[in-house]
C-alpha cells in the first residue's frame, strides 16, 4: 500500500470512497509479496497492482463490488491444470488477497493508517481478515482495523472494546513488536489473545502491514564503482548514503543520486549513526585502504545489521581478515564479512559489479541459492522472512477458508 498511498491519501482528502485489495498469504512461485495492493475508486480508476497482470481483472472487479456491498472479501487465486488462461496464476502460485471498502471518515484506524502511511510515519497498519461471526455479522470482526505506532493506537476492534479487550491488547503487544521488526505477515489469536494454530476454531485471523522508513544503504569509499552501487541501491528502495573521509572525491556532483553525502572518517561517521540503523541496513565498503577498512569493519561486524561486503582481491581479504582478527574479531564475527564483495558474474565495468552486489544483498536477504534457476526445480521465489512469520500459511481462521478461484 506504501506505493499507491500518494493518490489514496488524495482519494481520502476529497472524500472519495475507494476499495483496497491487498495480498495477505502467498505460496509457490507468486508473483508479489504479501503487501502488494491495488485500489479502485468509486469511479472505477485503479491504482497499484497484487499479481503483476494475471489476475488483475478479477480483483478490479471484486473491488467494484465490494464498494457496492460495503462488506470485505477474503478471495484466493490459484493455478487452473484445466485453463492456464482462466482466473488464476499461470506461474503456479497461490494469492490469498484480501478486499476491503473504505469510506473517508468511517474507521478511525483506517484514516489514521492511510496518513501516517503517506507522511513516511512508521505504523503498523492491522486488519481483521477471518474470524468468527464473518464480515458483517453477529460480532464479526472482519474489516476491523487498527493503526499502531510506537506510542499510540487509532481504531477498534468492536464497538464494545470491553468484549474483545484482552485480545486487541494481545494484538497491539504483538503487531508493535513487528513494526519494530519492519514485519509484515499473519498474527492468529485466539478470542482470548493468546496464539493459536490457525485452522483452530474460535480464531482471529490478522494481517499486519509494518510501514517504515526505507532501509538504509551505507557505501563507504568515493570511488568510480560506489557512483554505480549508488545507483542499483536506490533501484532496490535503499535509502543511500555515501562516505568518504576525503572531500576531493565525496561530493554532491559526483553522486547525484545519493541520498546524502558525507564527509568523515568511515568508522566515526559509523558510529555516529548507531541510532538509525538496524537488521535492514547495508553496508558495502568500497574503500579497499586498510586505514579506514580495518576501523569501520571492526565495528561492522558487531552490530545487528543485514549485510557486510567488502571490496578487494583475495590477497586484500586475507590482509584484511588477518588484521581484523588481530584486533580482536572472533571467527563467527568474521564469518558474516562477504569479501570480496558480491557474487561471481565475470564483472568488469562498475555496472556490472554493482549488478553483482546488488545481486548478492538480494541472495543473502532473501535466502537464494545463488544458483541459475534453470538449475534447479526448487521454488523461483524465496522469503526467509516468510518462514518466521506467525501463523502464515493456508485458509483463513476461524471461520470458512477463502473463496477460491481455479484452484
Amino acid at each position: 500500500m506504501q506505493d499507491i498511498a500518494e493518490q489514496l491519501r488524495a482519494w481520502h482528502a476529497s472524500g472519495r470512497s475507494f476499495a483496497v485489495a491487498t495480498v495477505v498469504g502467498v505460496s509457490g512461485s507468486a508473483p508479489r509479496d504479501p503487501g502488494a495492493a491495488l485500489a479502485v475508486d468509486a469511479d472505477g480508476e485503479a491504482v497499484g497492482s497484487v499479481s503483476g497482470g494475471c489476475v488483475e481483472g478479477a480483483v478490479y472487479e471484486l473491488c467494484r463490488a465490494a464498494l457496492a456491498s460495503g462488506e470485505p472479501v477474503l478471495e484466493r487465486f490459484g493455478y487452473s491444470d484445466e485453463d492456464a488462461f482462466a482466473v488464476g496464476l499461470t506461474c503456479g502460485g497461490v494469492l490469498d488477497v484480501f478486499v476491503q471498502p473504505v469510506v473517508p471518515g468511517a474507521d478511525a484506524g483506517l484514516d489514521t493508517g492511510i496518513a501516517h502511511i503517506a507522511a513516511g510515519t512508521p505504523v503498523a497498519l492491522v486488519r481483521v481478515i477471518a474470524g468468527p461471526g464473518g464480515a458483517g455479522g453477529p460480532g464479526g470482526l472482519v474489516g476491523a482495523t487498527l493503526a499502531v505506532t510506537a506510542d499510540g493506537v487509532a481504531g477498534a476492534l468492536s464497538p464494545t472494546p470491553s468484549t474483545v479487550g484482552a485480545l486487541e491488547r494481545a494484538i497491539v503487544v504483538r503487531a508493535r513488536a513487528m513494526l519494530e521488526a519492519g514485519r509484515t505477515g499473519r498474527l492468529v489469536l485466539g478470542l482470548d489473545g493468546r496464539p493459536c494454530d490457525e485452522h483452530g476454531r474460535g480464531t482471529v485471523t490478522c494481517f499486519v502491514e509494518s510501514y517504515v522508513p526505507a532501509p538504509r544503504m551505507l557505501v563507504f569509499g568515493a570511488i568510480d564503482f560506489a557512483a554505480a552501487v549508488v545507483r542499483i541501491g536506490k533501484f532496490l528502495g535503499y535509502h543511500v548514503t555515501v562516505c568518504d573521509a576525503r572531500p576531493v572525491f565525496a561530493t554532491a556532483r559526483r553522486f547525484p543520486e545519493a541520498d546524502e553525502v558525507v564527509v568523515d572518517w568511515p568508522h566515526r561517521y559509523l558510529d555516529s549513526q548507531l541510532g538509525r540503523i538496524d537488521g535492514r541496513t547495508v553496508l558495502c565498503v568500497l574503500t579497499h585502504d586498510a586505514k579506514f577498512d580495518i576501523p569501520l569493519l571492526e565495528r561492522a561486524l558487531r552490530l545487528p545489521v543485514g549485510y557486510v561486503g567488502a571490496m578487494g582481491s583475495r590477497r586484500t581479504h586475507r590482509d584484511r581478515a588477518a588484521r581484523l582478527r588481530e584486533a580482536g574479531l572472533t571467527e563467527a564475527e568474521l564469518a558474516r564479512l562477504r569479501s570480496p564483495i558480491g557474487l561471481d558474474l565475470g564483472s568488469r565495468t562498475p555496472e556490472e559489479t554493482a549488478v553483482s552486489v546488488a545481486a548478492e544483498i538480494v541472495a543473502h536477504r532473501r535466502g537464494g541459492s545463488c544458483l541459475p534457476l534453470s538449475a534447479s526445480d526448487g521454488p523461483i521465489h524465496h522469503d526467509l522472512s516468510r518462514t518466521e512469520t506467525e501463523g502464515d500459511g493456508g485458509g483463513a481462521a476461524g471461520g470458512p477458508a477463502p473463496r477460491t478461484h481455479a484452484a
